[in-house]
């Protein structure tokens, strides 16, 4: 955790992104850090967990973490709790709380709560379109030999 809360503190100081940092474990070795990123690569999704999947994934070859363990300096959002539960980590561990993250200018609570509604009642509209054409690739899916499950 320590190292987690370090990253995030670095990430700041060196003007590289915002205050969150974290560390993915497996058997008592660290696999891969990944801190966020989100303005200095201009990537919305460039946050300090899913970075450091991407890392462990890419050290692991693999894109299941299933044995790992993530460190993380702040609670996860809901875009990186999706990618921790996702790549089937064990255990999520953190320092600050989304409450805490909220007082310094990010507040996921609005995501939280968009995600719970239907899609007629949410701020960002969402529609779908010709399901019946896309249909088509899972159907294709469904029966491929070639498929690998997740």
């Amino acid at each position: 955790m320590e190292q987690a809360i370090r990253l995030a503190t670095e990430n700041v100081t060196s003007g590289n992104g915002g205050p969150f940092g974290a560390v993915i474990v497996k058997d008592g070795q660290v696999i891969a850090t990944g801190a966020n990123c989100v303005t200095s690569s201009n990537d919305p999704t460039a946050h300090a967990e899913v970075t450091a999947i991407r890392n462990a994934c890419q050290a692991l070859g693999t894109f299941k973490l299933d044995g790992c363990e993530v460190y993380t300096s702040c609670e996860p959002c809901p875009m990186c709790l999706a990618a921790i539960y996702w790549s089937r980590c064990d255990v999520i561990y953190y320092g600050n709380s989304a409450a805490d993250a909220a007082k310094v200018g990010f507040d996921d609570a609005l995501f939280y709560q968009e995600v719970m509604l239907p899609h007629a009642e949410r701020q960002l509209p969402i529609h779908q379109l010709i399901p019946e054409k896309a249909w088509e690739s899972f159907a294709e899916w469904d029966k491929s030999p070639l498929k690998v499950e997740y």
